[in-house]
């Protein structure tokens, strides 16, 4: 075969490999076009969710309040006299009982004028006796210058003159002896200023802080050491006025605090303050916690729930039927196997509850279990679930028939729930918001 010819064939077969190389790239794009079309849409869901009704329920009030435990008793304790500190006898932590000595100042220079003093009560006692002893021989005296008057051996004006002398010598005893307690009421303030060189515990508790140490110069306006009795602790903290005309001195209060959260204390309302904050409109409320087993310490952060004794109907949805969209919450309306979200306004929350207060009616047929995974457009798998409260499996039901509808299930009072915008809790000043506990119509 000529070279010609060869040629010929070879350019042939490029051709040949290149457009059948060219129609295979066309043909790929129109292949996964047919598939995907043959496949159908690929992002709707179908989401298995629970349904339920909105129900009337009883709401009763509660309040929720934050603040930190205080001593009932705290004294910082101070010395009545100035002076230098020789003793200290108590340390941090220590229990002490009313009338402990927990101090004592230097005392020398006070022990030298107790002793003055103790001398000048014997001078006076001395010179007393002594005047004590005149007066009784200037009595003799008169007596017998009586008798020689009667019988006129002596004059009239003699006798005066002894009668005088009496009389100034009872003078003198009375001068003697008021010298005498004059030195007694000196020994005594003396005595008084050398027992103030002694601190002791004004009451019973325990040393929370010491100031000074041994060595170091105080007076009366030097606190030397902290006693705080914790037997009794108090919590003060603001009430909305909506709320201080329900509360009342004796009101319980369930206390907890972080440290111990499984372990709840009885408090009582003990005073509430006849005056508002103009700035919060809120009145101070001190509640007063017992701690015979000295568990809670002072400055621990508690928080206060108290039954405020009202209650009201509502409307009552599970809390797991809430969807939040930014800072407002809806719930998914079911009908006819078709969702449709709507926004509420809620109110008091409850552990597993929620209380709607506009723009749900009862009996409305809303998403509970699931909500969350729910987007609109997507195909609902319908369980009829036990509700917010308990109750049994319904069947299942598929979108496009009517969801099956579920009796409204009854509750009772739980613990305490929490007021706040969109059913979230939130804090303000030193008070939580108003909660509620919900309860079977």
């Amino acid at each position: 075969m000529s070279s010609s010819i060869k040629s010929i064939l070879a350019i042939l077969v490029l051709a040949g490999a290149g457009t059948g190389f060219y129609f295979y790239q066309q043909g790929k794009p129109a292949a996964s076009e047919s598939k995907g079309k043959a496949g159908g849409p690929t992002d709707i869901r179908t989401v298995t969710v629970e349904t339920t009704e909105s129900r009337m329920g009883q709401i009763r009030e509660r309040l929720a309040l934050t603040g930190a435990l205080k001593p009932k008793e705290q004294v910082d304790v101070t010395p009545k006299a100035a002076g230098r500190v020789v003793k200290l006898l108590v340390n941090v932590g220590d229990t002490v009982s009313k009338d402990t000595l927990i101090a004592e100042l230097e005392d020398d220079e006070l022990q030298q004028q107790v002793n003055r003093a103790k001398a000048s009560i014997a001078v006076a006692g001395a010179s007393l006796s002594q005047r004590e002893a005149e007066q009784a021989n200037a009595k003799l005296n008169l007596q017998r210058a009586e008798t020689l008057l009667k019988d006129g051996l002596i004059p009239r004006q003699q006798f005066e003159t002894e009668k005088t002398s009496v009389q100034v010598l009872a003078a003198q005893v009375e001068l003697a002896r008021a010298q005498e307690k004059q030195a007694e009421a000196e020994l005594r303030e003396l005595m008084i200023r050398l027992e103030q060189t002694k601190v002791y515990a004004p009451i019973n508790g325990q040393v929370s802080m010491r100031n000074v140490d041994v060595g170091a110069l105080v007076g009366p306006s030097t606190p030397i050491v902290q006693i705080v009795n914790i037997k009794t602790l108090v919590t003060s903290t603001s009430v909305p006025e909506s709320d201080v005309a329900k509360m009342r001195v004796g009101t319980e209060a369930t206390i907890r605090v972080d440290a111990l959260p499984d372990l709840p204390f009885a408090g009582r309302v003990a005073r509430i303050s006849p005056v508002l904050d103009p700035s919060t409109r809120a009145a101070t409320v001190e509640i007063e916690i017992p701690n015979p087993n000295m568990q809670l310490r002072a400055e621990m952060f508690v928080r206060v729930e108290m039954n405020l004794q009202t209650s009201r109907d509502a409307v009552i949805i599970p809390r797991q039927s809430l969807v939040y969209r930014g800072d407002s919450s809806g719930v998914y309306v079911v009908d006819k196997g078709q969702q449709t979200f709507r926004f509420i306004e809620t109110g008091l929350t409850q552990e597993d509850n929620v209380e709607v207060l506009s723009n749900l009616a009862p009996g409305t047929v809303v998403v509970a279990k699931g909500a969350s995974m729910l987007r609109e457009g997507d195909i609902m798998k319908i369980v009829a679930g036990p509700g917010a409260n308990g109750g049994k499996r319904g069947t299942q039901a598929e979108a496009g028939g009517s969801a099956p509808k579920q009796a409204p299930s009854q509750s009772s009072g739980g613990p305490t729930s929490t007021r706040s915008q969109d059913s979230r809790p939130t804090m303000q000043a030193q008070s939580l918001p108003r909660e509620g506990a919900v309860a079977g119509q």
